[in-house]
């Protein structure tokens, strides 16, 4: 695509330009860590859910004096969207001016007096990779919290909850070829090069794309680009859903597509909907061509990440619609992590956009989202995330759907990846019998009984890191689970336990090892040898940090 500006997006063909924006937003040490001391924990707890006015009392000094405190007005022009004197602007930002910040699409005239105000919203965002803290400054749309009025249609949102979710969400691995399918401003890319050698990022939004090439160029030394070669590690594409990949194959997929169930209307256009969370499509239909759809693109042993929503219709189970979507021969694990009904549904969607500021218009609204769902008998609608896999020669099968609500450890990807171990090593390892296990770091174990009881009621087996599962044991379980230390093998344990506890019948011995083999998928029980701690990999960015991304999307 073209390096200009694309319908008032950021320039990115002006490198002059933007290495002496990097160079000024280093020299006032606009970090993550650094705003966040600058603004106290109560204003920065304060802008993480978009309230900006204690954030603007500490920085009261920066707007009316720039040039005393750089890093208090660069968050108070980038961040809170206040105006400043242009003059101000040539203080905080030396070496590229007021000028060049207009030059690049990132300032506006916000008055005749000559004051200047923020087009884009530019905020730092750091994470956790293998060599270090990569620190980078991330372009996006200005949020609803930063600008008045609904949202325009082609809105480019920031680093929202749902894009930090499905990073945290990755199973990372090294890579040849990655898929960024609807990147936004690009934030699952900047990560994809952490492990794969060549990305290509799509979206059907010709804006987008420009945030996202201006977004790698300007950090292109954090994330091991040659500006003068971009295209040799990154290439954008514009299109919808796969048609800018058809025919090829990629060996990881992730994508945060625009999921959002939305009523749609007669005659309605591409322009009246959000290109960032609309997929112009009824109901859930664009997630379930996409599911569908995925497994063409994967390469053999290749993965697939996305969120999504779908329909859950009265009286059926929650997993039944998606597994339908999935195709015969693909390895699937879908979580769902919540599940709500239309009316909150509609809220939640409507307040995103602001749409609530035009009453008439919310009332219609509203309105249209119920009867949408109730034309097609929707009871509730299900947010998660779902991995698929084409299955290489020697992997399990997996088609594992389940429902989480309670609060994973973040980042969840290294566990989710560790668990795609396990069950590759079960089957890999059919005779559980002749193996030895252990019992992982993490896992402790309760037990509950009545006063005065000779023996407990219940006993559980509890988590404390990943998914945070807890298992009901029976007392023979507890017992092989208690000698898991990897002395015997599991044939052996479950022997002893039958010579102890007097059981002779056929049955025992094979289910208690069957039932071990649960536990080892869960990852309560982890083979010998395999780390028994937590999974290493590489976290997420600050996805709870008011500077790490604006909250407009919500999962």
């Amino acid at each position: 695509m073209s390096s200009s500006t694309q319908d008032d997006a950021p320039a990115s063909d002006r490198p002059e330009l933007l290495r002496a924006l990097a160079h000024d937003l280093a020299a006032a040490d606009y970090t993550v860590d650094a705003v966040a001391e600058l603004l106290g924990p109560e204003a920065h707890a304060a802008l993480s859910r978009d309230q900006i006015v204690p954030a603007l009392a500490a920085t009261r000094a920066a707007g009316e004096d720039p040039a005393r405190n750089p890093l208090g007005a660069v968050v108070r022009f980038f961040l809170l969207a206040r105006p400043l004197p242009a003059a101000g602007l040539d203080a905080v930002f030396p070496a590229l001016g007021a000028d060049g910040l207009r030059a690049l699409g990132l300032a506006e005239p916000a008055d005749d007096g000559g004051r200047l105000a923020a087009a884009v919203d530019l905020r730092p965002y750091a994470w956790d990779a293998e060599e270090g803290q990569k620190e980078i400054w991330v372009a996006s749309d200005l949020a609803a919290h930063q600008r008045p009025g609904v949202l325009r249609p082609d809105h480019v949102l920031g680093i929202g909850h749902a894009s930090a979710t499905l990073v945290q969400t990755t199973a990372r691995r090294p890579v040849e070829r990655a898929l960024d399918l609807g990147t936004g401003c690009g934030i699952q890319a900047f990560h994809l090069l952490g492990h794969a050698r060549h990305v290509v990022a799509t979206d059907i939004s010709e804006r987008a794309l420009a945030f996202t090439r201006f977004n790698l160029l300007l950090n292109a030394g954090a994330l091991g680009l040659d500006p003068d070669r971009l295209e040799d590690r990154v290439e954008l594409r514009r299109g919808s859903l796969l048609e800018p990949v058809a025919g090829e194959l990629f060996d990881l997929v992730v994508s945060n597509p625009p999921f959002v169930i939305t009523p749609r209307a007669a005659g309605e256009r591409a322009e009246d909907q959000f290109t960032y969370r609309d997929g112009g499509l009824a109901g859930d239909e664009l997630v379930a061509r996409l599911v569908a759809g995925l497994p063409a693109v994967l390469a053999e042993g290749g993965t697939a990440q996305l969120l999504g929503n779908w329909e859950i219709p009265a009286g059926a189970p929650w997993h039944e619609r998606v597994r339908s979507w999935i195709p015969a021969d693909v390895d699937a694990w879908v979580l769902q992590r919540e599940e709500i009904g239309p009316g909150q549904y509609a809220e939640t969607w409507l307040a995103d956009a602001s749409q609530q500021r035009d009453p008439a218009a919310y009332e219609d609204a509203y309105a249209a989202y119920l009867a949408d769902f109730a034309a097609r008998g929707t009871a509730a609608i299900g947010f998660g995330a779902v991995w698929l896999r084409r299955p290489a020669l020697g992997q399990a099968r997996l088609d594992r759907f389940e429902e989480l609500t309670h609060p994973l450890e973040q980042p969840i990807g290294p566990h989710w990846a560790a668990a795609v171990e396990r069950a590759d090593w079960l089957a890999a390892h059919p005779d559980l019998a002749a193996e030895r296990l252990v019992v992982a770091d993490d896992v402790t174990e309760e037990r509950h009984q009545r006063p005065g009881a000779e023996h407990p009621g219940v006993i559980l087996l509890r988590q404390g890191a990943g998914f945070r599962r807890t298992s009901l044991l029976s007392t023979e379980l507890a017992g092989f689970v208690s000698a898991c230390d990897g002395e015997l093998t599991a044939g052996q344990i479950a022997s002893a336990l039958a010579a102890l506890l007097g059981r002779d019948d056929e049955g025992f011995r094979p289910g208690v090892v069957a039932e071990a083999a649960n536990l080892v998928a869960d990852g309560f029980l982890v083979p010998s040898g395999m780390p028994a701690g937590f999974p290493a990999g590489t976290a997420g960015g600050h996805a709870d940090d008011a500077t790490a991304g604006n909250r407009e999307e919500t999962a």
